[in-house]
């Protein structure tokens, strides 16, 4: 597929229709792959966050940025998970256009109150917003995980944590605000960072909330190894 990655509104819906059809599943597209294919991950994502998790995992990876920007606004009657999905293949799809033969895991994370999606905050007072919207509530933290190469072999999948957040002041938001951790967070906080004491609870994966689900990561590269195998192909290594 060849997109305009300016235009990622645009093509994040196509991108939503191909995540509905494979997600969790293995596609073939092509007869032929390179014989250096899946020898080594890479990471597609400016993420720090990522970076830290799958090193302290153990994966063996490079790291390139997706060459784009990510939609400012969720997109209309859709699912959260579908968009978090929809935008892990987005990142990944875009680095792998790039990339060829090599094994691509890309990775998006948003916060929903109900279907309302929050992803990263433009500036101070859209991060205040969000802050005041998650305040006192239990809400969703999702990521969606793309894992594919060069349009031979792909996983799509995401996970969801909850979390239960305790009541915020007005002033505990303006000093968090001041302290810049907002900056680049879905739902305009870090809970790995001092958010945390504004947590109650969590329900599921922790680091799904930092910023990727690495219970899920290790089954997905597992599967996809063995899909890699039983084609002859070398998968991710760890």
């Amino acid at each position: 597929m060849d997109f305009d990655y300016s235009e990622t509104s645009r093509v994040l819906g196509r991108y939503i229709s191909v995540c509905n059809t494979t997600r969790w599943d293995v596609t073939r597209m092509t007869d032929e792959m390179s014989d250096e294919a899946h020898k080594q991950l890479v990471l597609a994502s400016s993420s720090p966050r990522r970076r830290t998790l799958m090193g302290q995992a153990g994966y063996q990876f490079d790291v390139i940025e997706p060459p784009l920007e990510e939609p400012c606004e969720a997109v209309e009657h859709v699912a959260p998970s579908q968009q978090a999905e929809a935008l892990a293949y987005f990142k990944a799809r875009a680095v792998a256009d790039a990339c060829p033969g090599r094994c691509v895991l890309g990775a998006d994370t948003i916060v929903a109150t109900g279907d309302h999606v929050l992803g990263k905050p433009a500036d101070e007072a859209e991060a205040r917003e969000m802050l005041k919207g998650v305040s006192g509530t239990r809400h969703a933290v999702i990521t969606g995980v793309a894992l594919l190469s060069d349009q031979s072999h792909r996983l799509i999948s995401s996970d969801v944590t909850y979390v239960t957040m305790r009541p915020m002041t007005d002033g505990e938001i303006d000093a968090y605000i001041a302290s810049g951790e907002w900056v680049g967070k879905a739902g305009a906080y870090a809970i790995q960072e001092t958010a945390d004491r504004f947590v109650d609870s969590i329900e599921g994966s922790f680091t799904n909330v930092v910023g990727l689900p690495m219970e899920l990561v290790g089954r997905m590269v597992t599967e996809f190894d063995r899909h890699c195998s039983d084609d002859g192909q070398e998968g991710p290594r760890d």
